[in-house]
């Protein structure tokens, strides 16, 4: 959070949604409903092919309401280059330029689904949602139909809150340390 730019505030909102890169980067306005606290991903921009919805926390919210807007960039994390998105190397050189080229943004998801399986109780299929990852087993697909998203806006809300616990500078937060 202390670091400043669009990469920054990128970055961010990955972590906060557990969202892939490319998603990210690739965010439109036209995809964000502020007052559902929604962000809907189309199919075509998703790895599975199918559209995604992302709760948004207030964290995530306030991150979109502070980013600068070009005319006529339909683009949410503006690049460099006039209409057009940040680049994906845009979230890796932010973390380099923080001294931490030893992870990347991808890893947070990762994070993101240690922190729900290590240290809360929210089901496993639903942080598998959160993640936008596909149902492997083709009957269980066939019957689900929904997508668990106040559910899923709650265990965002939670993430986020973890993310923002007031930590000292530098300290690296081990999820097992905290297990009881």
């Amino acid at each position: 959070r202390q670091a400043e730019g669009v990469g920054a505030r990128a970055l961010e909102f990955a972590i906060l949604t557990a969202g892939r890169t490319g998603e990210v980067v690739g965010a439109r306005w036209s995809e964000v409903d502020k007052d559902a606290k929604l962000w809907t991903i189309p199919a075509e921009r998703m790895k599975a092919g199918r559209p995604h919805r992302v709760p948004l926390s207030d964290r995530a919210l306030a991150i979109l309401d502070a980013l600068p807007r070009e005319d006529g960039n339909p683009h949410v994390f503006i690049g460099d280059k006039k209409g057009k998105p940040l680049s994906n190397m845009a979230l890796l050189m932010t973390l380099r330029r923080m001294d931490h080229a030893d992870i990347t943004a991808h890893g947070f998801r990762s994070t993101f689904r240690d922190w729900a399986a290590e240290t809360t109780a929210y089901p496993s299929d639903m942080v598998e949602m959160a993640l936008a990852h596909t149902i492997g087993n083709k009957v269980e697909a066939a019957y689900r139909r929904g997508d668990l998203f106040e559910k899923r806006h709650r265990m965002m809300a939670d993430w986020s809150t973890f993310c923002g616990a007031v930590k000292p500078a530098g300290d690296v937060v081990k999820l097992r340390q905290h297990l009881p």
